[in-house]
């Protein structure tokens, strides 16, 4: 039995929660942005207490405990093995992002990635005069599958980055040895620079299946490799801004430490607090969420299978608390307007490179009641 308390989260109506004001004054669940709705881990927050109690908050670096706690998880979790140097602190993810497509590719050049994926790959390099070309996910009828021949034919003489989301949002897909092997081979022939995303590392849902960190497959391949981390979705603390690029090149490190360059704020002394509380002492917390999460997951399945005809999920869940559902066959022009109108906020497919009207994400890291109703509200707004 959790001593943690995941069924009862604290009431965010009327707080600084962007996903709740979205719909603030109206009767609509927020299934839509990727925060959770629960508290945080105890242990993050007794040692922002701690924190808060020294009553100064000055412009703060990492203590050397910081940085430990992150290279023990590493090395524990994932077998990584981490030169504290190679560290570069970062305010937010989507920051990385966009340092990596600065640093890495001028004005013209292009960034690639596969879609759909979490929309900051697409506008990323577009926010700086970069071009983004996204090769589309194929369906081999079983799950997600990259098109190597299409993969292969988006490179142009101008392509400089592979921007790879591991585990994958939207498709919540823990991606194989097999194919982060054949995927580093891709980029070294190519000579790309690899950007790879783990923010969703720690939230992989089916146990046989271990996240593999694209710098571990060879030494070759991590000197081309930028790896983006965070604790925020995990220990759901986004609100904190706290994230890290392990980037073990010198030289490339140099690079994007450049493009860095008074433009990038630092982290915060609560950010990093929480950080080190989440690495060191949140690991009993994460392992009950991810027990919670997984019975989320398969009351969904079981429920959208049963009771929503039309709502599709094209592939197994794998990680994230974030579910890809194909609802082309409701044939609604705007299925996020739809929903919103029958009081369930999700978000729109096609933010995310999806066809217009063909799918809907749902974030299901909110206690299961919440869940309950918005399956209820979902069946009762399908059109008859």
């Amino acid at each position: 039995m959790s001593t943690f308390d995941f069924d009862h989260g604290p009431e965010r109506r009327g707080t600084d929660s962007q996903k709740w004001q979205k719909y603030a004054g109206r009767d609509v669940l927020p299934l839509w942005v990727a925060d959770m709705d629960f508290t945080s881990s105890p242990a993050i927050i007794e040692a922002l207490r701690r924190r808060v109690g020294h009553g100064v908050f000055g412009y703060a670096r990492p203590v050397p405990s910081t940085t430990e706690a992150i290279v023990e998880a590493m090395a524990k979790r994932y077998g990584w093995t981490i030169d504290p140097a190679w560290i570069v602190w970062l305010p937010g993810l989507v920051v990385g992002l966009n340092v990596v497509a600065q640093a890495f590719a001028q004005p013209g050049e292009e960034v690639l990635t596969l879609s759909p994926v979490y929309a900051p790959f697409m506008s990323a390099p577009k926010n700086s005069a970069r071009a983004s070309v996204s090769v589309p996910w194929a369906h081999d009828g079983q799950g997600w599958a990259i098109d190597w021949d299409a993969l292969e034919r988006a490179v142009t003489p101008k392509t400089r980055l592979f921007y790879l989301c591991n585990p994958h949002n939207p498709l919540a897909r823990v991606w194989r040895r097999a194919e982060l092997v054949r995927l580093a081979e891709f980029c070294e022939r190519h000579n790309l620079v690899l950007c790879s995303d783990e923010i969703h590392c720690d939230l992989i849902l089916d146990p046989a299946l271990p996240h593999i960190p694209t710098s571990v497959l060879s030494p070759e391949i991590a000197a081309r490799t930028i790896t983006l981390m965070a604790p925020s979705k995990t220990y759901n603390v986004p609100g904190l801004g706290t994230s890290f690029a392990i980037v073990p090149d010198a030289m490339r490190r140099a690079r994007f430490l450049r493009a860095t360059a008074g433009i990038v704020a630092e982290v915060t002394c609560l950010g990093f607090t929480a950080c080190e509380a989440a690495y060191r002492d949140g690991e009993p917390w994460r392992q009950a969420l991810l027990a919670y999460l997984r019975g989320n997951r398969d009351y969904l399945l079981d429920v959208i299978a049963r009771e929503l005809p039309g709502v599709r999920v094209e592939a197994p869940v794998e990680a994230t608390y974030l579910l890809w559902m194909n609802v082309s066959a409701l044939g609604l022009d705007n299925p996020t307007a739809h929903f919103e109108k029958h009081g369930v906020g999700l978000s729109d497919g096609a933010m995310f490179g999806a066809a217009k009207g063909s799918h809907v994400r749902l974030n299901f890291g909110c206690p299961r009641a919440t869940l309950v109703e918005a399956m209820q509200r979902m069946k009762a707004a399908l059109p008859s």
